[in-house]
């Protein structure tokens, strides 16, 4: 199967070896990766500010770039969002675009969601070189696509893998986008709690599946001194296949 890359503006700034990951990672699976290089935001900044024409704008590139492809994979929890559930309200009655929308909608994936719905994985047989004590974030925009329990289930497959719950699985770790830029002080203070219901478990890694809460979530943890490393599932899971994310 043909499946597109669709890498997000944050990731592809700030954690380009998710990227290669999650290639990697589909390639193995046995998917044909493909990325779009003319691909950019998808227009979530400018519609949750209310700039709506100019969301619909990136939106209508958006489609143009990726509306050729079986599926479209995101690390990204957030931009499948925007993608799922705002395209529709932003283009629905543009006709130029309606049909492409519809295609681009029902066919992109969170990687995790792809990994578990449409590739049905079996992890048990990978195994990290060594244990590692691991927790999860479970960020807001996952649950609002649905996603909710499958990247730990994903995890526990994994050999040396030593899981470990948090308390207040549902709670915001305060990024929000633009909402931790509009109330820093809310936005700080919910961070703060995030951080140490991650401390109680004591856990080496916790796994945040989009770059906005991992920024977040690391930023404070150094700013706490908590010793918890974000990573992706991406990452977890190429270290465990032996995968080398640090070259292309």
């Amino acid at each position: 199967m043909n499946v597109a890359l669709f890498i997000t503006c944050l990731t592809d700034q700030f954690y380009p070896q998710v990227g290669i990951a999650v290639t990697k990672i589909l390639e193995h699976y046995g998917c044909r990766v493909c990325f779009p290089e003319a691909q950019t935001c998808c227009g979530q900044p400018f519609f949750n500010n209310g700039f709506h024409p100019e969301a619909a704008e990136l939106a209508r590139k958006w489609v143009a770039d990726f509306e050729n492809y079986d599926y479209i994979v995101t690390p990204s929890g957030s931009c499948c969002a925007m993608v799922r559930d705002h395209f529709p309200e932003l283009l629905e009655h543009d006709h130029a675009y309606e049909h492409g929308m519809r295609k681009v909608v029902g066919r992109t994936y969170e990687f995790v969601e792809f990994l578990d719905k449409v590739l049905k994985v079996d992890l048990s047989a990978i195994k990290l070189p060594q244990p590692k004590t691991v927790t999860y974030h479970y960020t807001c925009h996952l649950r609002g696509i649905g996603v909710k329990d499958e990247g730990v289930k994903l995890l526990k497959q994994i050999g040396n893998v030593d899981f470990r719950g948090m308390e207040k699985t549902d709670q915001c770790c305060g990024f929000g986008g633009t909402f931790a830029v509009k109330y820093p002080a809310i936005s700080g203070a919910i961070v703060e709690d995030k951080v140490d219901c991650i401390a109680k478990t004591g856990a080496e890694v916790t796994i945040v599946n989009d770059a906005g809460c991992a920024m977040n979530i690391s930023g404070m943890c150094h700013r706490a001194n908590v010793q918890s490393r974000t990573q992706h599932i991406a990452e977890l899971m190429a270290e465990a296949m032996g995968i080398d994310v640090t070259r292309w």
